[in-house]
């Protein structure tokens, strides 16, 4: 990893030397753009300039941004100055990856000198710290030296004591019915007399806890896929170390076609239909692509959540960033593991990738402002990270270098070359319409390569907001086209706008795909794959001991 870190910082200081190299032959380009911010920087400060905040940016929507002269002119000179460095480096003519790296290093530059994040020049924490005669600078203090101590540097996101895993997360019922090396599965208790006949088994990122998919009550995906009358299995995965560090993305999809077999087994189902988020969402359909390669009809159906396969042809995209791996590249920066990519470098990495709203916003309210983070069960479920192989982050490294998994290509399991056109089930896709990491539009470019056909929804929500998304949130919204399309400007062409969650519309599409009605069974696991313990199972709380147990392998 610390070949990785180096090699990655190598990279970005040689991208940003040709960068300068590049504006030095182009002067013109350099000096353009500073006559510009120049100007509208002039009409900032005398007060003549119309300049506003992009819609989205929080930082300036304190009401004493634009009735305060001073704090316009302010505002104004710091965006009309941004506006001119990117524009400058988006138009110099120069490599596309070395204009995506320097746009990194520009970004965070920017975003770090926004006068928000000064206590001089911001007027919110400027009015606190009169009204409070400097208290919230002494909470804002103690608040700092605890994150550099306790938590890697990183401002808090979270009260992390107002949540506990199995006390008010995670609460659905059930059993852990198998396990091995690699991961526990979860089997849910049903909630009726009768169930579909087809389970559900979900395959949650590598990259994080399973509970995502379990939160409090009334937003658990499990709560309500129970309710709904389906058989639900879950995989936790387990937290690597060191000695996991040669685990590959082969070894995971193995794993998973292991599990998958004692879920049908138990059940007595052929098949099942399968869902995966994220990195998760990767791995599901390289095991659908493998039953496929394999004449193997254990997919019933796949549904894939923010998740992106097919990277081939990013960079005429708004995924460019992710496609070109600049988010694992700083991870690798961040890195200082040997065998594992640690869960906090992992985090890190993706919040600088958006510091305004992970980073800065949390260095305002909880150091400027001395405030204490607030108690959100998804901030803390973001927080409490897991670690990555060092094998299976090059697999993804390489597999996102090699343009990903389409309709020709994509990488080789078990003997087998596999390709999107292996997965022929009925596909359901979801994008999120504000996702900063998995962009929608490289969401919905998988569905162009699948061999089967597939129904695409776009959520009006960002990566996590658009999973956690139950009914009852009257802001709610989701957008659907029934009619044909073959890229993401058509979808949007013809979409048609629901309000409401998401939710009841793939529980219609799932319930259709989950067989006849049974009889509900009476208790969990099998004769052959007794019980080991209840839900939510030992993996989540990173127990990472001697592993026992005489049922790893699928019978």
């Amino acid at each position: 990893m610390l070949a990785y870190r180096v090699e990655s910082a190598v990279d970005l200081a040689l991208s940003m030397g040709r960068l300068a190299a590049t504006g030095l032959v182009q002067p013109q380009s350099a000096w353009s753009r500073s006559l510009t911010a120049g100007q509208a920087m002039l009409r900032s400060l005398m007060g003549s300039a119309a300049i506003q905040p992009e819609k989205g940016d929080k930082r300036f929507r304190d009401p004493l941004w634009t009735s305060n002269p001073g704090y316009r002119a302010l505002m104004q000179s710091y965006l009309a100055w941004s506006s001119g460095v990117a524009a400058w480096v988006g138009g110099l003519d120069a490599p596309a990856r070395d204009k995506l790296r320097a746009r990194v290093a520009t970004d965070l530059v920017i975003d770090a000198l926004a006068p928000t994040n000064a206590l001089l020049t911001n007027p919110v924490a400027m009015k606190a710290t009169l009204e409070q005669g400097g208290r919230n600078l002494v909470a804002g203090l103690q608040h700092f030296l605890r994150d550099m101590t306790a938590n890697g540097g990183l401002p808090s996101m979270v009260d992390k004591s107002q949540f506990a895993v199995g006390g008010n997360l995670a609460l659905t019922q059930g059993q852990v019915v198998y396990a091995e090396d690699h991961l526990e599965l979860i089997q849910y208790s049903p909630h009726s007399s009768e169930v579909r006949s087809r389970p559900v088994f979900i395959v949650p990122p590598q990259i994080n806890k399973f509970y995502i998919w379990d939160l409090a009550p009334g937003r658990s995906i499990v709560e309500a896929l129970v309710a709904q009358g389906h058989q639900v299995f879950i995989v936790s995965w387990r937290n690597p170390t060191e000695a996991e560090s040669q685990w590959t993305l082969a070894s995971y999809v193995e794993a998973l076609d292991r599990a998958t077999a004692v879920a049908c087994e138990i059940t007595g189902a052929p098949d099942l239909n399968v869902v995966g988020a994220c990195s998760g969402g990767i791995t599901a359909a390289l095991l659908a692509a493998l039953w496929g390669a394999r004449g193997v009809t254990r997919a019933g159906s796949l549904s894939l959540f923010v998740a992106i396969l097919d990277v081939s042809g990013a960079q005429d995209t708004s995924m460019g960033l992710f496609a070109s791996f600049e988010t694992l590249e700083l991870a690798r920066m961040f890195s200082r593991s040997k065998g594992v990519l640690a869960g906090k470098d992992l985090e890190r990495a993706f919040a600088w990738l958006r510091p305004n709203d992970l980073i800065w916003a949390y260095w305002v309210n909880n150091y400027l402002m001395g405030e204490a983070p607030p108690a959100f069960d998804i901030l803390y479920w973001n927080a409490d990270t897991t670690n990555l192989p060092a094998a299976l982050h090059s697999d993804l490294l390489r597999l996102i270098e090699t343009g990903g998994i389409t309709a020709e290509s994509g990488p080789t399991i078990g003997g087998h070359t596999l390709t999107l056109k292996h997965i022929t089930c009925d596909t359901y896709l979801l994008g999120g319409e504000t996702d900063h990491i998995t962009p929608w539009d490289g969401c919905y470019l998988t569905r162009t390569g699948l061999g089967g056909p597939a129904t695409f929804v776009l959520s009006q929500s960002g990566h996590v907001q658009s999973l956690i998304n139950p009914p009852g949130n009257p802001k709610a919204r989701f957008l659907t086209n029934d009619s044909a399309h073959a890229t993401p400007d058509e979808f949007l062409a013809g979409a048609e706008t629901r309000a409401g969650s998401w939710w009841p519309h793939w529980h219609a599409w799932l319930n259709a795909r989950g067989g006849e009605r049974i009889a509900a069974p009476k208790t969990l696991g099998s004769h052959s794959r007794r019980p080991l313990g209840d839900a939510p199972g030992t993996y989540v709380h990173d127990t990472v001991g001697e592993f026992i147990d005489d049922q790893s392998t699928a019978g």
